[in-house]
């Protein structure tokens, strides 16, 4: 079999089951890990498949509000790179804001094992106060309200009012979408609001998005692109988005 057409028949097992993995692949049409791997890598970079860790999903809806579980799994290396490089943004005494989402919480991981302190971490994310609540210098406020059961997070009047009484030194925003001519985006209405009021409490933003959130749209407008200073991102990101963010005024951090 040629390699275009296993590539084709691997795209047809994830259009039809909506994932694969490796050891799928090597199991149904006997080739090495590393070929899967390959074939996985080509089809990801055409944007056909999102890779996963140890495989590849479906292309992602930007409207849909994915379980964090599973959004944990996608590009996970490239998450991780973004947390590293947004670590190198933060200087104690700062206060700073984490937003929940799968790329903020290597964020919250890098702080622990960097020892940055004295810190003060405001979140709305369970999954980042697990992560910082035995932080050597890390002061932890977590922002209360109503569970959002699909990303781990707290929304609602009861987070707005308790944020609005606080200020925090920089904002590290994760989104769903990112789009030049629209601005930042997430599938839910309460986690909007909550974002925007993040922007406005904050002296800096960052957002945080690996290459899949670019050029979509979402449900929820969060705001415009210059409402933050930065967007850091990884190298898949396709340049000519890169342009049109860097023309809108915003600086694009690619690691």
């Amino acid at each position: 079999m040629l390699a275009e057409e296993r590539r084709q028949r691997v795209r047809e097992i994830i259009d039809k089951t909506g994932k694969v993995t490796v050891d799928d692949i090597v199991t149904k049409f006997s080739v090495s890990a590393v070929t899967a791997r390959s074939d996985l890598d080509v089809l990801a970079k055409r944007r056909e498949v999102m890779r996963s860790h140890g495989g590849a999903v479906r292309q992602l809806n930007a409207v849909v509000d994915y379980p964090l579980r599973f959004k944990e799994s996608i590009h996970f290396a490239e998450k991780l790179r973004i947390g590293q490089a947004a670590v190198q943004l933060i200087r104690p005494n700062q206060s700073i804001i984490l937003d929940s989402g799968t790329t903020t919480v290597h964020i919250a991981r890098r702080i622990k094992s960097s020892r940055i302190h004295p810190l003060t971490v405001i979140t709305n994310a369970l999954n980042v106060a697990y992560e910082l609540a035995e932080a050597e210098g890390v002061t932890l406020i977590v922002v209360g309200g109503i569970l959002r059961t699909a990303s781990s997070s707290m929304v609602g009047p009861q987070s707005e009012r308790m944020l609005q009484n606080l200020h925090a030194d920089h904002l590290f925003l994760g989104v769903d979408a990112l789009h030049p001519d629209v601005g930042y985006c997430t599938p839910d209405i309460l986690e909007a609001q909550l974002n925007a009021l993040m922007i406005r409490v904050a002296n800096e933003v960052t957002v945080v998005a690996d290459a899949s959130k670019f050029g979509k749209r979402s449900l929820s407008l969060i705001g415009t692109l210059q409402c933050a200073r930065r967007v850091i991102t990884d190298d898949r990101v396709n340049p000519q988005m890169v342009d049109a963010v860097r023309a809108k005024g915003v600086e694009v951090v690619i690691v």
